[in-house]
Order: structure tokens, then sequence, then C-alpha cells
């Protein structure tokens, strides 16, 4: 969907991550130590003690450090075609120094919930989804008519389909809740994804949203592609 302003922020913020991202590369063997030490452990946070060593930098600081961190390619990529084709818009309507506050909030909000499900968890959290989920909980209040041209398999074929933003968004968070609960009670859960970080992003930014475009002009139809 077309933006009025160039969306500066979710630019810079995709350079950062890529940016970041490279320098894991270049780190070889030493980038397992590199996420450790940088994403946000659970146990650091809910003790307030370090059990990694990071220097000066204090335990708390890794709730945000660990926004810009990612375990991959696949990782990195489709978090950051989310922020692309949605935070574009989110940006473009509250504005540019909102939209920093909005997504570091969100991210933050996102580890809070995670932490709260696995407090004593010494296992490392990285990646922008949290942040972004926020994004999304606040495009689908934004643009709720808005519609996307979606990449479907279908057996052998693939075709693309439009379909309303709401829709996508709302398969999303319903998939992160049903896998977030199943992951509660199965030890076959897959533990290389927080769901529940997936899912306090979102309800963040479902809450924090109009807070955010006071005094802003809001727009409710659109087209975008995912």
């Amino acid at each position: 969907m077309p933006t009025e302003r160039f969306p500066a922020i979710t630019v810079i913020l995709i350079a950062i991550n890529v940016a970041v991202f490279m320098y894991e590369l270049s780190l070889g063997p030493a980038v397992n130590e590199f996420l450790t030490v940088y994403g946000m452990t659970p146990y650091e946070i809910t003790r307030g003690v370090a059990v990694y060593d990071r220097g000066d930098l204090p335990v708390y600081a890794t709730l945000v450090t660990s926004m810009f961190l990612h375990a991959g390619p696949l990782h990195l990529g489709s978090n950051m075609l989310f922020l692309w084709i949605f935070g574009n818009n989110v940006e473009d309507t509250m504005g540019r120094a909102r939209f920093i506050v909005f997504y570091l909030m969100c991210g933050i909000f996102a580890s809070v919930a995670q932490i709260a499900i696995e407090p004593a968890s010494q296992i490392p959290n990285v990646g922008a989804s949290g942040a972004i989920a926020g994004v999304l909980g606040g495009y689908i209040l934004l643009f709720p008519r808005a519609r996307v041209t979606t990449l479907v398999f279908l057996g052998f074929f693939i075709t693309f389909i439009e379909l309303p933003a709401a829709v996508v968004l709302l398969m999303w968070i319903t998939l992160q809740v049903v896998a977030g609960v199943a992951g509660l009670y199965s030890t076959m859960a897959d533990g290389g994804v927080a769901y529940f970080a997936h899912i306090g992003g979102f309800v963040a930014g479902l809450l924090a949203i109009r807070v955010f475009t006071i005094g802003k002009k809001k727009t409710y139809a659109g087209r975008g592609y995912y």
C-alpha cells in the first residue's frame, strides 16, 4: 500500500537487522556465544543477575539488544519481509518518532510475555518477531479493510490469492496461540519458537495503537503484498 512519506524508520530498522546479521556471519563458530550474551535470557531478567558475561552491559539491556539478533537467514528474512510489508504503513500513520517508541515498546512487552511463561529459562531469546507482532497488531486495527496478495501452496501448485489483511493476521495470531498453548502441555512442541512473545507483542500493538495515533490521520483501506 502506498505511503505518503518514505518509511525511513522501517528501512533503518531493516538495515540495522541486516547489518547485525552480517556481523554474526563474520563471527563463524563464535556466533553462538554472541547470541547467548546479547540474547534475552528470562532467568537473568527475573533474578536481575548475569548468567553470561557481557561486561558493563546490564542484563535488562538485552530486552532491546535481543530484538536485533537472528538465528539464521530464514529467521531474518521472514521477519524483515513482515516488517517491510506492514511496518511502512504503520509508520506512515503514526509518524517516525512515535513508530520508534511503538516498535521498541512492543518488542519489550513481547519479551515480558515470554518471561512470564518461562521465568526460570536460561535459554537466550533472539529475534525481531515480538516487535513486528506488535506492528501487525497495530496494522489490523488501522487497516481492517486492507487486502494483501498472499502466496498459497495447493499441493504441487503455487498460486496467489487476495485476502483481507485482517483475515491473514487473525489466522497468524490464532496459529501462535494454538502452538503456544500446545507447547505448554507437550514435550514435542517446538522449543525454538517463542510463541508467547509473538502473542505478547501482538496484544501490545492492539492495545497501544490508538494512543500512538492520537491526532494522526487514520487510513482504513489499502492493498499490500504478503
